[in-house]
């Protein structure tokens, strides 16, 4: 009888410890207590004892996140439900856009299935970082999961950062890649960035106007409310349509994935499982090799890895990319066997001088059509100096490109010079040499369109034949020593020379 009074009390001190109230303050507060290297984190509880007949608890309590669920979330939709923890907006304008949104289900296909390839990875962030799941839709909102999306103010990828926020945000924007595009950079990025903006605002509706507006701009609005004596949070505020409609866009798409049925909404299936996996890169490489040794199609490739800009991918700027899960190991077990053969059919070349494209597709051993397609490069341009081009990579070279050029290589251009043909008349006592200086010429040029010698001088009235800018062409006409008028056939011809581009004119090159 002894043993089995013993066997009670500790069974009754057993259970008292685990009678907890639920995560420490740390833990609800999103952070890890601070641990020991290599030891799990050491949380305090403290035992409640129950006072009085125990309760069932409520459905508000089992989905407040204290109780934890015992099952797993059917799916990734499922995962986002529980992670709500934004307050809901409830505005008119969250009506409207629910009744957007519930009218074209094509649309919202597309849109949702577009997604399936970028939300587990979104999902798996913000539950890292502790912040409302409601944010893995802020990019239906912002791009509808387009990651080559562009707006007319030149913010660009799913989540929408303009050139300056994405440099701010440690986003390269070179003339290989654009990281603003890349799904794991843009996505740590955007999370920052709200982050940062809920820490200013204090509230998750200012952060994501702020997000859109700008921060100056919903604080300079805050403060003009706050002067007026006027509220400050998300509805009393004065701003823009656009932001006026931002957060009743999200809480409209929050409502349809939290009840579809409502709306008579289908949600694709999305697994609540990765889409996608980082494979190393330790080589230069083809995008289309990689695409190849993965089994999938290069379209396919370029969705998940949306920053290459370029048909190879340089290892010193991008060491990793990414692959469907079962492709990654594929591609691997392929890459391991490719032991012969360059990776990479294309390489960067850094412009020594100012140049041509003609003469920059001579050296690089390509069309000019070419060059200027893989480049981008303009009509009617010069390629300036110190310009990273993308060239054929041949057999000779065998390095790969370096971490400085991979990470800040840029093409620069500078209009090219356009000129036309003209005669002036000469003054007196007029030389080559005085009419250079005239016109900011070299003498040998006007030599050398004259058939004279450099030295030579020119009689009262002698036409001297001269290539001008065209932007200088006509002021000088206003000169006494600018080109003479003609009439006929021969003025026509003067009038009509062809404009020649680039460079400065020479005898044998005129067009």
């Amino acid at each position: 009888m002894k043993i089995l009074h013993i066997a009670c009390l500790a069974c009754a001190l057993w259970l008292t410890g685990c009678a907890t109230t639920g995560p420490s303050q740390d833990s609800a507060a999103g952070t890890a207590p601070s641990s020991s290297a290599g030891a799990p984190p050491r949380i305090s509880h403290t035992p409640v004892i129950p006072n009085g007949p125990l309760r069932p608890i409520t459905a508000a309590q089992a989905a407040s996140g204290e109780v934890a669920s015992l099952s797993t979330p059917a799916d990734l939709w499922d995962r986002i439900r529980r992670g709500f923890a934004m307050p809901d907006l409830q505005h008119e304008l969250v009506q409207d856009r629910e009744q957007w949104y519930a009218t074209r289900p094509d649309y919202m296909q597309r849109m949702t299935e577009r997604s399936s390839k970028y939300l587990f990875h979104i999902v798996e962030e913000l539950e890292r970082r502790g912040m409302p799941t409601e944010l893995a839709l802020l990019p239906y909102i912002e791009s509808a999961f387009n990651p080559q999306a562009v707006s007319s103010a030149k913010a660009a990828g799913m989540w929408q950062f303009m050139p300056a926020t994405g440099n701010y945000f440690d986003l390269k924007q070179n003339a290989f890649r654009d990281d603003r595009r890349d799904v794991l950079a843009s996505t740590r990025a955007a999370l920052d960035y709200l982050q940062k903006l809920h820490g200013m605002f204090g509230d998750w509706h200012l952060a994501l106007a702020a997000y859109n507006w700008g921060e100056g701009s919903v604080g300079r609005a805050i403060a003009r409310n706050q002067k007026q004596g006027l509220g400050t949070s998300y509805t009393d505020l004065n701003m823009p349509a656009e932001t006026r409609m931002y957060v009743p866009k999200l809480q409209a798409v929050k409502n349809i994935v939290a009840n579809p049925e409502a709306f008579r909404t289908e949600l694709p299936l999305i697994e609540n499982h990765p889409y996608f996996q980082t494979v190393d890169i330790t080589h230069d490489i083809d995008v289309a090799l990689v695409a190849t040794l993965a089994g999938v199609r290069e379209e396919d490739f370029r969705a998940l890895n949306p920053s290459f800009n370029k048909p190879v991918i340089l290892a010193a700027g991008t060491p990793q990319v990414l692959l469907p899960w079962d492709n990654a190991k594929v591609f691997q077990r392929n890459l391991e066997a490719r032991r012969e053969g360059q990776y990479a059919s294309w390489t960067v070349w850094s412009v020594p001088s100012t140049m041509t494209v003609a003469e920059a597709a001579q050296r690089a051993g390509m069309s000019e059509n070419d060059l200027r397609s893989i480049n981008n490069i303009p009509p009617r341009m010069l390629i300036k100096a110190g310009s990273a081009l993308m060239i054929p990579r041949s057999s000779a070279i065998r390095q790969d490109v370096s971490s400085h050029l991979a990470d800040n290589g840029q093409v620069a251009f500078s209009p090219e010079i356009v000129t036309r043909r003209t005669t002036v008349k000469a003054g007196k006592g007029e030389t080559v040499a005085s009419i250079a200086r005239r016109y900011k010429l070299t003498a040998a040029n006007v030599a050398d369109w004259n058939d004279v010698r450099a030295t030579a001088a020119f009689k009262v009235g002698q036409q001297v034949v001269v290539y001008l800018p065209v932007r200088q062409a006509a002021p000088q006409a206003r000169n006494a020593r600018t080109p003479v008028a003609r009439s006929g056939a021969a003025g026509k011809r003067a009038a009509d020379a062809p404009v020649r581009r680039g460079g400065t004119p020479s005898k044998v090159k005129r067009r």
